[in-house]
């Protein structure tokens, strides 16, 4: 009966721990690639029915964004009206499918091991199925960890949502290290107009093999994902959404206590007085900050910076890829447990504003000292000031922030449109750095270096502005005090 007056901590913090496995998955998914696209393209360069170009290989590197943002597109549809809970189900069974056809994707249809234009289209397919999972889980997994949190401690929690998609990507550099072994990338070059040659001296197990468990290798956190979702409650909001208000009430009471249950019961049903409300109910402003907040979050060109990064160890003699990538990985991990254990203490908006000035010196500095002899210690400490300053503020505060500052009525879809907007800028700045990294007003000139860099950083005051003038604190606020907020606005 104690217990049930206080409430089971540890029944909250197991349920969060499962939802938090979707953002390690997350993580897993988009960074796979990484070890796995040289062995992928080195095995299409040897189809005989087309050429494998770099245009081509790029966009097969970067087809799971597509599934991103269709899957955050369908994210507010498939949690309002299944479930928060069977929609990370559908999520979980999309990254196991996807990881077992990127595998094999000739099963029950090619020729096992016959690169062909048709087996290209059809791995694309599979790699845009799991970036489905990506946009579900990545819309899905802060939204249920938000509603099943209490009010002290939801800040925490959501964060180590983005805890678990840097230590995914960790982890699948990893694996994908273990997996290569002794073994050795293929050597391509290129022979012009974007097509390239595989050296006959390159290693033939990379070529046919390597790849595919790297891929495989999803399969197994993808599983213990779907197996587990299924034994976590429904969210108490969507509950209550759905008439059950007794289901609510008894989950509410296993993790708050059975009288601070019966008050958040009656606040929550006090806030949603309708299953929905239109998305503009509480106004534009609402929503506009939903999105700028993911805009800012890729705008500020964090995937184009740490892209980059291993180049310029490179230029500083630090010729291990893995031991780069160890460096970033560990630093990126220990600049979120700092957000994880003060966002409750110092408040949303704060972090992101020093996040947001950290990451503006950080931009600035490579982009006064990028490729100037003897300033390259400059350089490689500007990239880790504005990494780290991503990691305690926009990294894992915007997806608090998009969890929880949305009425309980019009989250899942608001939510929804938010995230589409956040894969949609991640392509954006993705696709665009490259471009602009190379921009030349003279030849030979460095314009496009310092421009990139100087454009970030600039992009980082205007989110500082933005977050000081219009972002409203929300710790310590219950997710019902929200309809409060933002009618009151």
């Amino acid at each position: 009966m104690q217990q049930n007056q206080k409430g089971s901590k540890a029944y909250l913090f197991s349920i969060v721990m499962v939802a938090v496995l979707g953002g390690l998955l997350f993580g897993y998914d988009t960074a796979v690639i990484s070890g796995a696209e040289k062995g992928l393209q080195a095995f299409f360069i040897g189809a005989k029915d087309f050429q494998h170009t770099d245009y081509i290989h790029g966009f097969t590197s970067s087809s799971a964004l597509i599934g991103c943002i269709i899957g955050s597109l369908l994210s507010g549809f498939l949690a309002s009206n299944f479930g928060r809970k069977r929609a990370l189900i559908i999520a979980g069974l999309l990254f196991f499918i996807s990881a077992l056809g990127s595998m094999d994707p000739e099963f029950l249809l090619f020729e096992h091991g016959v690169p062909t234009f048709s087996l290209l289209i059809t791995f694309n397919i599979y790699r845009v199925i799991g970036g489905i999972g990506v946009g579900l889980a990545s819309a899905i997994c802060p939204m249920y960890i938000g509603e099943v949190a209490p009010s002290n401690i939801r800040g925490m929690l959501v964060s180590w949502n983005q805890f678990a998609i840097i230590f995914g990507q960790l982890v699948v550099y990893f694996v994908n290290f273990l997996i290569l072994g002794e073994h050795t990338n293929p050597i391509i070059e290129s022979i012009g107009q974007g097509v390239n040659a595989v050296l006959p001296s390159s290693d033939p197990w990379t070529i046919s093999t390597g790849w595919r468990y790297m891929f495989g290798s999803e399969a197994v956190p993808a599983g213990l994902f779907t197996i587990l979702i299924c034994f976590v409650p429904e969210t108490p909001r969507y509950l209550v959404m759905a008439g059950k208000d007794s289901k609510a009430l008894d989950i509410l009471s296993r993790i708050n206590g059975s009288e601070k249950a019966q008050q958040i019961l009656s606040d929550i049903k006090e806030t949603i007085t309708v299953r929905t409300e239109k998305l503009m109910t509480y106004g534009w402003l609402c929503i506009f900050v939903g999105i700028m907040l993911s805009v800012f979050q890729q705008a500020v060109g964090i995937n184009a910076v740490l892209y980059y990064a291993p180049r310029i160890f490179g230029d500083m003699g630090m010729t291990n890829p893995m031991v780069n990538t160890v460096v970033m990985g560990v630093v990126n991990i220990l600049f979120t447990l700092v957000a994880v254990f003060t966002v409750e203490k110092l408040g949303r908006k704060p972090l992101l504003i020093w996040g947001s000035i950290g990451m503006a010196i950080g931009a600035f500095g490579v982009a006064v000292t990028f490729g100037h002899e003897g300033l390259e210690i400059v350089t490689m400490l500007s990239i880790m000031v504005y990494s780290a300053s991503f990691m305690f503020s926009w990294g894992p505060i915007c997806w608090v922030l998009i969890a929880e500052i949305f009425p309980n009525t019009i989250r899942g879809a608001a939510v929804a449109i938010a995230v589409a907007f956040q894969w949609i800028f991640n392509f954006i700045v993705s696709s665009s750095f490259v471009p602009m990294f190379n921009m030349h007003l003279t030849e030979g000139d460095d314009f496009g270096h310092w421009f990139t860099y100087g454009l970030y950083g600039v992009v980082c005051v205007i989110a500082a502005i933005f977050v000081w003038k219009l972002v409203p604190e929300t710790k310590g606020k219950t997710l019902e005090d929200m309809t409060k907020l933002w009618k009151k606005a």
